[in-house]
């Protein structure tokens, strides 16, 4: 990507504030890239406001830095959010944004946001994630997208977007990493008092209550035992057993706290564990690949690359230290 800036160095981020959009929405991106170490700004934001703007959701007033000739020479455009999902971008900001992405801007999409990139026909044809909440009217408007109900943010083409709320800090987080390096991610994660990346999906919260009984604590004891034995073979009916539990009762169970089966949460971790080696270590891929619990380095390749569409080396090169 170009990048158009005043210094060496800074990304410039144009954040579309429409009005009615919840606040928060538009204090994530404000709050991450807006951040400063050292003397040094790695990102400038500045504020859109097409025609004369308006008040948030939550009755605090927008004030712009300019109008949508900002998306003109962007580096990342976001837009926090979107008020009503029934109302499509004027043609203006439609074309807006497709010539930004033209260009090669990071175009993103937070919340629901994402509906106006989809309206606007960026995402066409492309993966792409919003709150779960908005899923089936989502999908009724654009059925030519292929949104993954699951995902907490989704990155293809430079066309970024999120799910809700939450999400959208994991979203940011993942852009500061992609055009800065890991380090200055974590460094962002410490500060905001935030993992730099989390695993799953929006399964995990979707009416999933806190546990609150012996039983769910107790899956949270087995849980842990696993992420430190991850090369034992963790059948579903050697797990049970541990906590007391029939076949039926422990898969219900664990798929209620976790939004997961046992397989693919046990794969999960594996992944994490993995992505943990490659990022801060110069290990070799087949050991990475025992120490995460993979029966060999072919299985554990072909798994990372289906899961994460790159290989384990591609990975360690983009994130590693």
């Amino acid at each position: 990507m170009t990048i158009h800036s005043e210094s060496v160095g800074t990304t410039e981020v144009v954040l579309l504030a429409q009005p009615g959009v919840s606040a928060f929405h538009l204090s994530v991106p404000l709050a991450i890239f807006g951040m400063c170490f050292e003397g040094r700004t790695e990102f400038r934001v500045r504020v859109a406001v097409e025609g004369s703007g308006g008040p948030t959701s939550h009755c605090l007033m927008i004030r712009g830095d300019g109008g949508l000739e900002l998306l003109d020479k962007a580096d990342v455009v976001v837009v926090a959010g979107w008020p009503e999902l029934g109302q499509a971008p004027s043609e203006a900001l439609q074309y807006g944004l497709r010539a930004a992405h033209e260009r090669g801007a990071y175009v993103v999409g937070l919340c629901y946001g994402t509906y106006a990139l989809a309206y606007s026909g960026l995402l066409d044809g492309k993966r792409a994630a919003t709150h779960w909440a908005g899923e089936s009217d989502f999908q009724g408007r654009f059925p030519s997208v292929k949104l993954d109900v699951d995902a907490l943010y989704v990155d293809e083409d430079r066309l970024v977007t999120s799910a809700g709320t939450g999400a959208g800090l994991d979203c940011c987080i993942y852009l500061v990493r992609k055009l800065y390096g890991t380090k200055e991610a974590n460094r962002v994660a410490r500060v905001m008092v935030l993992p730099p990346h989390r695993e799953g999906g929006q399964a995990q919260y979707i009416d999933q209550p806190v546990p609150d009984n012996s039983r769910d604590a107790a899956l949270s004891s087995l849980m842990d035992e696993v992420r430190r034995n991850l090369g034992d073979d963790h059948s579903i009916d050697s797990l049970a057993s541990k906590v007391a539990m029939s076949r039926r009762t422990f898969t219900r169970r664990f798929a209620k706290v976790t939004g997961m089966t046992v397989g693919d949460w046990v794969q999960a971790e594996r992944l994490r564990r993995a992505k943990e080696l490659l990022e801060g270590s110069a290990l070799p891929i087949d050991v990475v690949a025992e120490k995460a619990g993979f029966q060999s380095a072919v299985s554990f390749r072909q798994s990372f690359k289906r899961a994460m569409h790159v290989s384990p080396s591609d990975w360690r090169r983009t994130f590693g230290q």
